[in-house]
């Protein structure tokens, strides 16, 4: 079962972490978006998440109908989605399977998935492997592991504190869970999307930190292909544009979001 966190009052927007995150992602964030309605989702595997034996489970078919299926417990017609890295991934699956259920995507640090089949082949064996080792040296040794990729160098520059709350915040997952998303939901397992993206229409906005090359890259060519989309290119920033710049982060979401016909409710003075 996904978990689900709500707060706020206003037009609907449903966020997505990445890997190792869980809802704790958004909460410096939906404090300032209270004129939205905030819908942070545990990705399954994540945070309270259920985390099941089967990998395949995991699977960004299955994860989209997950989606999909809450928002009609919900009764949720369309919502505005914001999903970060493997989040992202997951929003543009959503996206281009039932782009009439949104209003707005927002994508940041994400990838359409690896065109070479010899390259998706490679990263599949890395994922397995990296799942592997989690189920046999547990999760703080992973997270060390995970903590040092160059992918995160520039967030060594962070204070101290926001360091501390990530961390901790990655240790509260669960072996079994990160394991298996890996194997289920990992990039190689995605099916690449960039030659389907001419037939999205929803208004996107691409976000990637200005110090993530490889990310940047994958944006600019999604930018290339949409046809109501914006790129936004954080300055100094890396992969977590949202920890590195949350000021900016922060005021560029729901601009984003009433630009295309969304205004956040308006908040009451107390």
């Amino acid at each position: 079962m996904t978990r689900l966190a709500v707060s706020g009052e206003g037009p609907p927007l449903l966020l997505l972490h990445g890997f190792t995150g869980s809802t704790a992602t958004w909460l410096p964030f939906v404090e300032r978006w209270e004129g939205f309605t905030c819908m942070a989702v545990d990705i399954l595997g994540h945070g309270h998440s259920d985390r099941p034996q089967d990998p395949e489970r995991y699977t960004m078919e299955r994860t989209v109908d997950d989606l999909l299926a809450l928002m009609d417990r919900l009764k949720l017609e369309r919502t505005a989605v914001l999903g970060y890295s493997m989040g992202g991934r997951v929003a543009l699956h959503l996206a281009l399977k039932a782009q009439d259920r949104l209003t707005a995507l927002i994508l940041e640090s994400a990838s359409p998935g690896i065109e070479n089949p010899a390259e998706r082949e490679a990263r599949v064996r890395g994922d397995n492997q990296l799942a592997e080792d989690i189920l046999r040296d547990g999760i703080e040794s992973f997270v060390d592991r995970w903590e040092a990729l160059p992918l995160f160098a520039s967030q060594a520059r962070l204070p101290k504190a926001t360091r501390e709350s990530l961390r901790r915040q990655r240790l509260t997952n669960d072996s079994l869970g990160l394991a298996n998303s890996l194997r289920g939901l990992g990039a190689g397992r995605q099916e690449p999307v960039l030659g389907q993206l001419g037939r999205l229409t929803t208004p996107t906005l691409l976000i990637a930190g200005e110090l993530d090359k490889k990310y940047t890259e994958l944006a600019g060519q999604m930018a290339e292909r949409l046809p109501q989309s914006r790129l936004h290119i954080m300055p100094d920033a890396g992969h977590a544009t949202h920890l590195e710049q949350p000021l900016a982060f922060v005021e560029l979401v729901p601009s984003f979001i009433a630009a295309h016909g969304l205004e956040p409710a308006p908040t009451q003075s107390v």
